[in-house]
């Protein structure tokens, strides 16, 4: 068996692999431009989900399974790999430790006013400036999957209420009260903090309007780690102009980056991160882990595939 990887992992990484399946040959690339010559002949190829086009799965003659080593699936040839009848799995759940801990510091950083802080600390002011807490907030968390599930076990640890949005309304573990998207404007009037970690697909795209944010307490802060096409910059823009909400911490943008020059960059109410909330050192670790279990399920011809993609969804 021939995999293919237009990922470079760590020679650590890459030895563990190895040894673990002595009969398997490994091919690891930087790139898709490195790796394309030798994917054609390839069963199983590891990539980030952003390198493969119709036209790479067409040539593809041995290809049988794709491993993306992200949970972002929007740019994956899906019609292609469906009508090959390709195995598609991913990662989703690797990011749910960092983008939930990027979560709490980031509603801990407004609570308690650390710019404020570090501003008054920068021109030596000694300003003992009240602070809220998180306690006996409410938290909404728009797409309650593995992500959305871990920043509400975090949440209960600070002894917020938590709201949850998913697609079926069924419930969650740590979520206290569970809806549909069809209830959605009635519970954005509860939340003091509005988290979305939901995917970019056709019924997500631009969801979120100015009437949303006007429906928002105007204390509410708004955290968007899931994709930036779920408002247009242009309607965030105006309801962070309008002050429909106290604050926005965007780490997802429509442009990636955001442009030098961007109104967000300076606008007090809005803080802008360069999409980190889920980058850590042990991203390709975790993500390896459940490849390493896939694998073991797909050489010994099982069906117990961690995160297969429904083709037809996209997730």
């Amino acid at each position: 068996m021939k995999i293919v990887s237009s990922i470079l992992p760590s020679e650590k990484i890459q030895s563990k692999i190895k040894s673990d399946y002595p009969k398997v040959n490994f091919e690891f690339y930087k790139g898709m431009k490195n790796a394309e010559e030798s994917f054609y002949d390839a069963e199983v190829f590891l990539t980030y989900g952003e390198d493969l086009t119709p036209d790479h799965i067409e040539k593809a003659k041995n290809l049988k399974w794709i491993m993306v080593m992200s949970a972002g699936m929007e740019k994956m040839p899906f019609d292609a790999c469906r009508e090959k009848g390709i195995l598609v799995t991913n990662v989703r759940g690797v990011h749910k430790i960092p983008m939930a801990e990027y979560t709490m510091g980031m509603m801990l950083h407004h609570a308690k006013q650390v710019s404020s802080m570090l501003a008054n600390e920068q021109e030596e002011i000694w300003e003992r400036i009240p602070k809220a807490e998180l306690c006996d907030q409410t938290i909404l968390i728009l797409g309650v999957g593995a992500i959305g599930g871990e920043i509400a076990r975090l949440a209960k640890a600070f002894r917020m209420h938590t709201l949850g949005v998913n697609s079926s309304g069924n419930q969650v573990d740590h979520i206290d009260e569970i809806y549909s998207l069809a209830h959605l404007n009635q519970i954005l009037t509860r939340a003091d903090y509005v988290v979305s970690v939901l995917p970019s697909t056709n019924e997500t795209k631009g969801l979120l309007t100015e009437e949303h944010f006007k429906w928002m307490k105007d204390t509410a802060v708004f955290i968007n780690i899931g994709r930036g096409d779920l408002i247009s910059e242009e309607v965030l823009l105006t309801s962070m102009e309008k002050k429909h909400i106290a604050h926005a911490f965007l780490d997802v943008f429509s442009q990636e980056p955001l442009p030098k020059g961007h109104p967000f960059w300076k606008m007090e109410n809005v803080t802008v991160t360069p999409h980190v909330s889920s980058i850590t050192k042990k991203y390709l670790p975790r993500s390896f882990e459940i490849f390493n279990h896939n694998l073991h399920t797909y050489i010994n011809k099982g069906n117990k595939f961690i995160n297969k993609i429904n083709l037809e969804r996209g997730y």
